[in-house]
């Protein structure tokens, strides 16, 4: 009887992050598209803008099945995974924010088997290969060539984004909602889980902006050797003048996604959490 609780509830888990997934993505892919010219080229807010509007709506929601693919699965894995790793844990007479970490970082490294997603969309969003590849399948189809490796390009970046930002998010987030009063209102319950999410976002992904610029410049290359992430972000440094904050072009635009991004995930999550309860 145990083991079918268990599994029922973990089903739920990853049904909720899925779901959550699944609706982010559908709102917030344009906002993302700016961000990555951001990253990509180092500009400002409107040149990346009359990019995406130049290249007209045909372009804008290009390379969206990858992160819809990806995130869903991501966040299926991300909350499942935790709550799993963190119960068995915690059961078994470990710390609970031991438990809770360990499991952020479980879910988080386990979430890095989906990057091909990454890899893909990173391709179809840039510019330069616009003429090279049709679609999605177009892609992963052709860097077949290059080996299983090629799919894989700019990994250490996205490791060492993902596990601590899962530690980050879960355990400020739990804390956040066992000290939350019960609100009586819907309106107003929605209100403060969207709030919750969407700071949470803000601060971490401000936080790990860089190894999104980082991941980014080293998936745009296709072929070719794999180079050292460090020497690639301090190439990148170097090329933008030397300074720190340069390698932040595209976080103000950065928080306005995440904001949303997270705000939508985390109500979403939870709405959803409670209409399968």
């Amino acid at each position: 009887m145990t083991d079918v609780l268990t599994h029922t509830i973990n089903w739920k888990e990853f049904a909720c992050g899925w779901g959550a997934a699944f609706i982010n993505v559908t709102i917030t892919y344009p906002i993302n598209k700016l961000i990555f010219r951001q990253m990509l080229h180092g500009v400002n807010l409107q040149p990346a803008f009359l990019q995406l509007k130049n290249e007209g709506l045909l372009y804008l929601y290009r390379g969206m099945l990858p992160p819809m693919c990806q995130k869903t699965l991501s966040l299926s894995i991300m909350f499942g995974i935790y709550e799993e790793v963190k119960r068995t844990l915690h059961d078994n007479g470990c710390n609970l924010y031991t438990a809770k970490a360990i499991g952020a970082l479980v879910s988080g490294t386990t979430e890095a088997i989906l990057m091909p997603f990454e890899r893909v969309q990173t391709i179809l969003a840039d510019t330069k290969y616009h003429e090279n590849y049709r679609n999605t399948f177009h892609v992963f189809k052709e860097l077949r060539q290059y080996g299983v490796r090629e799919y894989y390009r700019g990994l250490v970046p996205i490791l060492f984004r993902n596990g601590p930002s899962n530690v980050g998010f879960f355990i400020i987030r739990e804390e956040i909602q066992e000290k939350m009063p019960k609100y009586e209102t819907e309106i107003l319950r929605t209100s403060v889980e969207f709030f919750c999410g969407a700071m949470i976002g803000v601060v971490l992904s401000s936080i790990f902006y860089p190894l999104n610029v980082l991941k980014i410049a080293m998936q745009c290359k296709i072929g070719g050797s794999f180079e050292n992430p460090f020497k690639i972000l301090f190439k990148i440094y170097k090329e933008r003048g030397g300074k720190i904050r340069y390698l932040y072009y595209g976080v103000q635009t950065n928080c306005t996604r995440a904001f949303l991004s997270w705000g939508v995930m985390n109500t979403a999550y939870e709405h959803i959490k409670e209409i399968i309860n």
